[in-house]
């Protein structure tokens, strides 16, 4: 179906949007390096919307100062719909953790859907003799100090995940601050790190080669990805659990009928079988919401991540 024929059958709410959008190519600005969680996410929705719409989706990738260089793009860019921004948990937390911003992540941008929720996968290099979370704990104990873990950043939420594991369980181990997750799993993978919370999409391909070890992952429940890896809080941390998201907003004001038709479009391609089955495969756990809904959540993280970094300490000025 063309551009024309899929608006006329989708139909207009609150308006019209402006005819035959869209009429030039969208990007989606992700505000990390490409091979993480949100640049696997928004190449996949991307692809999908080039198909059908016949106008190029493009990944900007503009990683750095813990995912704002990105979001300050993206809050100052036109709302015309042509600019959208791929948020992942970090949009939430960074208001906690940083003194200023550039932008508010709730009212600098319009709510379009999420994506997917995402679990942190306790990873480790295979040269360490552990296989499970109690061996990895117990290992730890032993050597205070001497363990160094990765993350995408100070205040990221793999970041706030090692440190929430660390009270819960007791042990020192030293963080290594990368800018953004796929550095951080280079330096795993070549051994110059012990370990990592990786997202699922970014840990589940070198987990399934052997390239890294997983213990356990952060949700409450396994991931259909890795059915075999146990959760943190089943393998012996009692109440431990840490999820993530990822979705997509774009600059405040946008057009409703915009917001509705972008919504329409990513929430079916989301929910078909085909691509809620490669998002599951990447370790991502397809979902998706209204844009009111979407809005109310982003709002309600912003509070409770507030409390999980107070908690932690963890500050940027």
């Amino acid at each position: 179906m063309c551009c024309l024929a899929w608006f006329a059958a989708a139909g207009l709410a609150n308006g019209a949007a402006p005819q035959g959008y869209p009429a030039k190519a969208i990007r989606i600005v992700v505000p990390f390096p490409a091979g993480g969680t949100s640049d696997i996410l928004s190449r996949a929705i991307g692809q999908k919307l080039t198909e059908e719409w016949k106008q190029q989706v493009v990944v900007d990738n503009r990683p750095g100062a813990g995912a704002n260089i990105g979001a300050e793009i993206a809050a100052k860019s036109p709302a015309d719909g042509y600019t959208l921004f791929a948020i992942s948990t970090i949009h939430m937390i960074n208001p906690s953790l940083y003194a200023r911003l550039s932008y508010d992540p709730v009212r600098d941008f319009t709510p379009i859907t999420m994506l997917a929720t995402t679990s942190q996968v306790l990873s480790v290099h295979p040269s360490l003799p552990v296989k499970s979370v109690k061996e990895f704990i117990a290992y730890a104990k032993k050597r205070p100090g001497e363990l160094n873990y990765s993350s995408a950043g100070n205040g990221s939420q793999p970041h706030l995940t090692a440190e929430l594991f660390k009270t819960m369980t007791g042990i020192n181990i030293v963080h290594v601050p990368y800018k953004g997750a796929p550095p951080a799993m280079t330096d795993l993978l070549a051994g110059q790190v012990a370990l990592t919370f990786a997202t699922a999409p970014s840990a589940v391909p070198h987990v399934k080669t052997g390239r890294i070890r997983a213990l356990g992952v952060s949700t409450a429940k396994r991931i259909a990805a890795l059915p075999d890896v146990p959760t943190i809080a089943e393998a012996g941390v009692a109440g431990f659990e840490a999820s993530g998201s990822n979705g997509l907003v774009g600059p405040a004001g946008m057009p409703v009928a915009i917001v509705e038709r972008l919504n329409a479009a990513i929430v079916r391609i989301v929910n078909e079988s085909a691509m809620s089955r490669y998002l599951s495969a990447q370790g991502a756990d397809p979902q998706t919401m209204s844009p009111a809904d979407y809005g109310a959540y982003i709002k309600a993280e912003v509070v409770k991540w507030e409390k999980v970094v107070k908690a932690s300490g963890a500050r940027i000025d």
